[in-house]
């Protein structure tokens, strides 16, 4: 499946488009449509349910996307947040220096000066992806986007929701009972002028994050209280040594303690990223990977940066969904040298900053590599086999035929059900092959049939999209052989298997 494929059903369907399309659109800027929306907001909500139990002393809170230009100031932003950039000569095209070397060397070249990037262009005398024409020298762009506010304040978009974090740290502090380790979610927008946005949701102009900011005392990094719970745990990792061999290795967590060096209050944190992805994202594990950044690559008050990756061949490998930092006191620190107020606390007898482990995600790249990874095509049909739990509908309910009191049965069903709070597509139109690939293309996990037997026995079919089997149902039993389903239960045993003959 191509890139272009993706777009194509995500546009047909109702996935997302190109945002304001009718102008000609506005590259990076992408709309979800209804059936994107629904899926999105299922992986935000499967994101806060996991994260935010952690621990009892995390909480979600939500932040303004304009701020004052002395934020960023503070953070680094205004000073530290630029691309490198280079503009064709002839057609005057730009585009980002490290990915237009990288597209043409198969390499990743993040974090390299301008002067070595330059270097890089001339050496392999890389020309204009659009005209083939000469690149002129490599440059920098910040990539804030600034406003005015008023008549005299300066502003900007916020780069990422995590200062929203930071400059509330003080008040949620005092506010949740003084003690340490606690953490501070949101799920929000972010905005940065990319030079080039491309591949769809994976790199765009506005975009969502969802992030973790944990604060915790710097003394006990080395140790969490229940680390012991993952001790054994495998995890799935792509050192920077092991570049060279483009081998990735599995280390337990007391392994990865032991011969990486990494604390264990990072590495708790690590496994339950990935028992996110594997465990109840359901991403086959061999496509799941933390790929550590060297010294050049990360950010300068990063100690610790592994990132996230998840592997798509349409893209070319593995690619960047998020990534888990250990910031320091950077960020609080930098608060404090600007707006003068005290970021220190005291816990435990002590005096300190605390320190910042971040689990940034962005959303979109998520969105967008479930419909790449779980899209299939068989001889019959093509279809998306998402996690049961993301898909857009939990399922879909069709009445055989508009007659015969079946679509007042169907829509007890389907009251029955939304009572419940399941998402429901109700569809009465074509044939009910027709319904089937219609809900396959679309990743339904489940079809529920009203038909005549249901009404001389109150059962109705319950079809699995993978396997395209069925079973029959009692109504009363519905929704625990749904609730069952959807956790993973196979279809098989939720009820009577159908034979082909009665389909």
């Amino acid at each position: 499946m191509t890139k272009e494929k993706i777009e194509e059903i995500a546009r047909r369907r109702g996935f997302f488009w190109q945002s304001s399309e009718i102008y000609g659109g506005l590259s990076g800027f992408y709309d979800y449509a209804h059936l994107g929306t629904l899926m999105k907001r299922k992986w935000e909500n499967l994101w806060r349910d996991f994260f935010l139990n952690l621990s009892d002393d995390f909480f979600e809170i939500d932040t303004v996307n304009v701020m004052p230009e002395n934020v960023f100031l503070a953070s680094g932003h205004l000073k530290s947040f630029v691309d490198p950039i280079v503009k064709c000569k002839k057609c005057k095209n730009m585009e980002r220096a490290d990915h237009i070397i990288e597209e043409n060397l198969k390499e990743n070249f993040e974090g390299l000066t301008p002067k070595e990037l330059d270097d890089l262009i001339k050496k392999h005398n890389i020309k204009c992806p659009k005209c083939n024409g000469e690149l002129e020298e490599v440059g920098i762009l910040n990539m804030m986007f600034p406003l005015d506010v008023g008549f005299d304040t300066k502003a900007y978009l916020r780069p990422e929701t995590a200062q929203g974090v930071y400059v509330n740290f003080r008040r949620e502090f005092e506010s949740l009972r003084k003690r340490l380790p606690f953490g501070l979610a949101i799920i929000g927008k972010a905005y940065r002028n990319e030079i080039s946005p491309r591949n769809l949701l994976m790199r765009m102009r506005e975009f969502t994050q969802a992030e973790l900011q944990i604060f915790f005392d710097p003394e006990k990094i080395e140790d969490h209280e229940k680390f012991h719970e993952v001790s054994k745990y495998p995890l799935r990792l792509f050192p920077v040594e092991e570049r060279k061999h483009n081998k990735i290795v599995e280390l337990t967590c007391d392994e990865a303690v032991k011969r990486l060096h990494l604390p264990k209050f990072y590495v708790y944190h690590l496994a339950k990223v990935q028992q996110f992805y594997l465990d109840l994202i359901k991403i086959p594990k061999e496509l799941f990977r933390f790929r550590q950044l060297s010294d050049e690559e990360k950010a300068f008050y990063n100690k610790y940066h592994w990132d996230m990756e998840l592997y798509m061949e349409n893209l070319g490998g593995f690619k960047e969904i998020g990534g888990v930092h250990y910031r320091t006191d950077n960020d609080l620190k930098g608060h404090e040298n600007i707006s003068k107020q005290d970021m220190i606390v005291f816990v435990d007898g002590r005096k300190f900053i605390p320190h910042v482990l971040e689990l940034s995600f962005g959303v979109d790249r998520n969105v967008y590599a479930l419909m790449e990874l779980f899209y299939k095509e068989e001889k019959d049909r093509s279809l998306f086999t998402f996690p049961r739990i993301l898909s857009p509908y939990d399922c879909a309910i069709f009445p055989l035929v508009n007659k015969d009191n079946i679509p007042e049965k169907s829509a007890e069903v389907k009251k029955l059900l939304h009572d419940m709070k399941f998402s429901i597509f109700f569809d009465d139109s074509g044939s009910i092959g027709r319904r089937y690939r219609r809900m396959d293309e679309i990743g339904v996990p489940c079809c529920v049939t009203v038909d005549h037997k249901t009404l001389e026995d109150d059962t109705v079919t319950l079809r699995d999209r993978d396997s395209m089997k069925q079973v029959r149902v009692k109504i009363k039993d519905l929704r625990g052989s749904l609730y069952k389903f959807l956790q993973g239960e196979e279809i098989e045993k939720l009820g009577q298997a159908v034979t082909k003959s009665e389909e």
